[in-house]
């Protein structure tokens, strides 16, 4: 399973960023820095707030078998940042399975897996990483 596995990845997930998703993005987490809808000197212009890639369509590599458990826990997520994420950027995700092991536990036989998403600007710069971890049972 480790052996098919570790390596695979997504099919990347492309979305272009826009002024008004980045506003709305905002608003919607309740966060009002003027960074992310007028700019500032400090930024050089508008960005995204670091959360803002959350909003991309789930990046999932496809495994080469069938997990057998239905339950799905979330066992979290570290991010690194880069570099801004600005209007007009076109950002792409691409997932890669990091590891994958089976292990017992409390609530018995449970696969644990981690994920690592990395996503680029139109010029190919890493702005983010996203490493997350997923359990199922």
């Amino acid at each position: 399973m480790r052996e098919q596995s570790i390596g695979v990845e997504s099919a990347p997930t492309t979305t272009a960023v826009e002024k008004g998703h980045i506003a709305r993005f905002a608003e919607a987490i309740g966060d009002d820095n003027p960074a992310y809808t007028e700019g500032t000197p400090e930024t050089g212009g508008i960005v995204a707030p670091p959360t803002f890639l959350r909003a991309m369509r789930a990046v999932r590599p496809e495994l080469p078998f069938e997990i057998p458990f239905t339950r799905l826990l979330d066992g979290g997520s570290d991010w690194e940042y880069f570099e801004h994420v600005r209007p007009g950027d076109v950002i792409t995700a691409v997932g890669r399975v990091e590891d994958i092991r089976e292990r017992t536990g409390s609530i018995g036989q449970m696969i644990i897996s981690t994920i690592k998403v990395t996503y680029r600007n139109q010029a190919g710069a890493i702005v983010a990483t996203q490493t997350s971890t997923s359990i199922r049972h």
